[in-house]
């Protein structure tokens, strides 16, 4: 899961991308990225950890332009180590481009080899972003007729990209010299929202991942990049769009309203707070039917994500709710000093109860999702060494059990605590006295009555249906065999250094 900024302004640029990161930072903390376009010369500096380490005054200042793009992101293609697979991208023909992407495409393997054998284009990193890149830029430079660039050249270059590519994309980039390209792919998978501020007279354009980036930053909503539309704005300001001509499929990821998204934004026209209050009712609905005898004392949620369901879920069950647990804030990187035992991580670290909430209690916790459970597993503990007499868990979200593949960094079947496991064989593992999960049909309904016009969603991790068509077996055994054999590659490398590169691309040729 990443988060991805694009701005064309009427003044610099560099503090309005940092501190639209920083709003995004939530989406991806392993690396983070900004260039911005001055003229003809891209300006770049990128490194690992979160944005507020990886930029400096004297990194700022270099990023001069009244464009430019940002990426913070959260691995679920190459490995976070590697700071050469920090965003954004470049590549220098044709004109020169740089390309930031949300997602992760299911065909990268192929793309790669038409690359290196018809396309005569180099990939550097395991990164499906930099193909996806290279796969764009190679359609754009077959579409230009001399040395100039039409719009039209542009639509038509992601029209071929969406005939190639597959799985999710959300993507801003630029052109030396030209403008902002804006894309979604077909099915609208991963999120992508303009907003519009007047300065001056002028209209200045932001695109990002999530609404709470334009709200913050002085921008109005304007609205969403379609699924397969393609948005060109020129460093004057000039705004073009394009639907695709191809067949697209509105299924935005229901994942995003269970946990990704801040609460605050909305995406794809529907707020996601509203969304989680309306889960916490229909959890509340499910929880009536399956615990009739209701002998639960207090509801709480599991910092911060549930929240509104957990309040909601309250009210509707006229039961009282409590903030039973205190999140710690500030935890960051843990360093093992010489004489010092290896020690587990645990969520203690994180999460501490308030006794005197649980002590000779019946209480029902409430979390967005369940993955692992290992987390769910320590919680639940937790309320037991802290009183509670029964501690039951509740779900946001259904079970999940297959693999996402379209961005979500999710682990193998074999870890995910649902896989071949009833609601009762969950408990037991948990050690709760119950699991209620909400069921798939009620989070869409959940969902579709904040935005009546969003009726498919992306659904896979929770029921295994993959809406491009291409995912089978095998290819869910490969990315599973190639994750187990990668373990360990999100450890920190060792004095890894961000980059700053200034591109001067105003004499570069197509190829």
């Amino acid at each position: 899961m990443c988060g991805i900024l694009g701005v064309v302004g009427q003044a610099p640029v560099n503090q309005l991308l940092y501190d639209g990161l920083q709003l995004l930072q939530h989406r991806g903390q392993d690396a983070a990225g900004i260039v911005t376009a001055n003229g003809k010369s891209f300006h770049m500096h990128k490194g690992s950890g979160m944005v507020r380490d990886v930029f400096r005054t004297r990194n700022m200042r270099s990023l001069l332009g009244n464009a430019g793009i940002a990426h913070v992101r959260y691995p679920t293609a190459g490995s976070a180590s590697n700071l050469a697979e920090a965003q954004p991208f470049y590549v220098n023909s044709p004109f020169g481009i740089v390309l930031a992407h949300n997602g992760n495409l299911t065909n990268t393997d192929e793309l790669k080899a038409d690359m290196y054998r018809y396309d005569l284009r180099h990939i550097n990193t395991n990164s499906d972003s930099e193909v996806l890149l290279n796969v764009f830029a190679h359609e754009l430079a077959q579409r230009v007729e001399g040395y100039e660039l039409s719009v039209e050249a542009v639509f038509e270059a992601v029209e071929a990209v969406h005939r190639r590519v597959r799985g999710a994309y959300a993507v801003v980039a630029m052109i030396a010299g030209y403008g902002l390209v804006a894309f979604r792919d077909p099915n609208g998978i991963r999120p992508l929202v303009i907003g519009t501020n007047d300065t001056n007279g002028k209209t200045e354009y932001m695109f990002a991942s999530e609404s709470v980036a334009l709200d913050c930053s002085g921008f109005k909503v304007l609205r969403d990049v379609e699924p397969g539309e393609c948005v060109f704005v020129s460093f004057a300001g000039d705004f073009h769009a394009q639907p695709s001509k191809g067949p697209t499929r509105h299924a935005p990821c229901l994942f995003e309203f269970v946990y990704f998204a801040r609460p605050d934004s909305v995406i794809d026209g529907a707020s996601v707070y509203q969304a989680r209050t309306v889960m916490g009712e229909t959890l509340a609905d499910k929880i009536r039917r399956v615990l009739p005898e209701m002998d639960i004392d207090v509801v709480m949620p599991i910092p911060d994500t549930s929240r509104p369901s957990a309040l909601q879920l309250a009210n509707h069950l006229g039961l009282p709710y409590r903030e039973g647990f205190i999140k710690n804030r500030y935890i960051g990187r843990t360093f093992i000093m010489p004489g010092q035992a290896v020690r587990k991580k645990s969520v203690r670290q994180k999460l501490n109860p308030v006794a005197c909430e649980f002590k000779d209690r019946n209480v029902l916790l409430v979390d967005d999702s369940i993955v692992r459970g290992t987390t769910s597993k320590e919680i639940v503990q937790m309320a037991r060494d802290a009183g509670a007499k029964k501690v039951y868990f509740a779900s946001a979200a259904p079970a999940v059990r297959f693999p996402n593949v379209y961005g979500i960094d999710m682990p193998t079947r074999a870890e995910l605590l649902a896989t071949g496991r009833t609601e009762d064989e969950i408990a037991r593992e948990i050690g709760a006295d119950a699991v209620i999960y909400q069921d798939l049909d009620a989070l869409m309904d959940a969902v579709h009555s904040v935005n009546r016009e969003l009726r498919d969603f992306e659904t896979s991790c929770f029921n295994g249906e993959y809406i491009t068509g291409d995912i089978t077996e095998a290819y869910l055994d490969a990315i599973e065999s190639a994750r187990r054999d990668g373990k360990g590659q999100k450890e920190e490398v060792e004095g890894a250094q961000p980059v700053d590169l200034n591109l001067n691309v105003a004499e570069q040729n197509l190829i």
